[in-house]
């Protein structure tokens, strides 16, 4: 059995698909399937159920992909151990990262390059539950997501900070007059908001809810990016988090003021998988999340970012 062949296993199961498994691993589609067909030969049983095209894995064979996972990362695993025992880490880094935690991910990756200059680092916006998946599916090495009872199971964290929520609306609103935003006034807006897979909306209905009030969003996408293109031109508004506001900013007319805080502000923090021995690129990941102490250099620009907006209250 050769490793090769498992990683044709491991694409075949991302893509269910022959041909775009065979071009992921740049191979013919032929080849591909010679090698799950030898590789069933070498186990004696069916992997893949066969007709027309790909229908999915036999019981042993998703037994069989679960074994391939581990072993093809442990591979990884000896081969960056190697790098590292000769002064360098020229692995890619796979991090999943939440959508709200997308614009802080600079921070972690920036000073994971500084160290490590001859890596590299891989960001995919996910969900927190595919986080979780992904994280126990071996697909990634770690996750930018919350930490709370949604966190993933098996695994270890860093907390990197807490978000606090401000209403980013057209500076001319009247609430832009207020030192702080109730959810109920908020719920009255044109709010852009993330889509209810987000562990990020759930928190945001959470604290409507606090106020015993209901809102319906006029506009919902999956990525932060998205939120701020539906400001433009609007009189929209959305609700965001101060770990966005570094990278992204406040939008040209628009300003931000905070929201009124319900409970203890949801921690964003770095997970990884807790095992032995640990990964070396996970262990790098976390010393450095350890190490910039991320929740006061974000808090400390909110407060500059406010000292040199504010304007009238009441």
């Amino acid at each position: 059995m050769l490793l090769q062949h498992l990683d044709y296993l491991l694409a075949l199961a991302a893509e269910r698909h022959f041909g775009r498994a065979a071009a992921r691993c740049h191979v013919s589609q032929p080849t591909l399937s010679v090698a799950i067909r030898r590789l069933e030969r070498d186990l004696g049983i069916v992997i893949v159920q066969r007709g027309h095209r790909f229908e999915g894995f036999t019981e042993e064979g998703r037994r069989v992909v679960t074994w391939a996972q581990r072993i093809i990362a442990e591979r990884d695993e000896m081969l960056a151990d190697l790098e590292r025992m000769r002064g360098r880490l020229t692995v890619t880094a796979r991090v999943g990262a939440i959508p709200t935690a997308v614009p802080a991910s600079p921070f972690i990756t920036a000073e994971f390059l500084h160290r490590n200059p001859a890596a590299s680092v891989r960001i995919e916006a996910l969900s927190s539950r595919e986080i979780a998946r992904r994280l126990a599916d071996f697909e990634i090495d770690a996750g930018l997501t919350y930490l709370d009872d949604e966190a993933p199971p098996g695994t270890r964290s860093v907390e990197l900070y807490r978000e606090q929520y401000v209403l980013v609306a057209p500076h001319d609103h009247r609430l832009m007059e207020h030192t702080e935003v109730t959810w109920t006034d908020a719920a009255a807006m044109e709010l852009c908001v993330l889509t209810t897979t987000m562990r990020n909306r759930r928190i945001l209905d959470a604290n409507m809810a606090a106020e015993g009030v209901s809102y319906r969003p006029a506009v919902e996408a999956d990525s932060v990016d998205a939120l701020y293109a539906h400001l433009t031109h609007s009189r929209r508004a959305t609700i965001a988090s101060t770990a966005w506001l570094p990278q992204l900013g406040v939008p040209q007319g628009f300003a931000a003021r905070p929201m009124v805080q319900h409970g203890p502000r949801p921690a964003i923090g770095l997970v990884v998988l807790d095992r032995a021995p640990a990964s070396i690129v996970a262990a790098a990941l976390v010393a450095v999340a350890a190490d910039i102490d991320l929740g006061s250099r974000i808090d400390s620009m909110w407060s500059e970012m406010t000292a040199v907006t504010r304007g009238p209250r009441r």
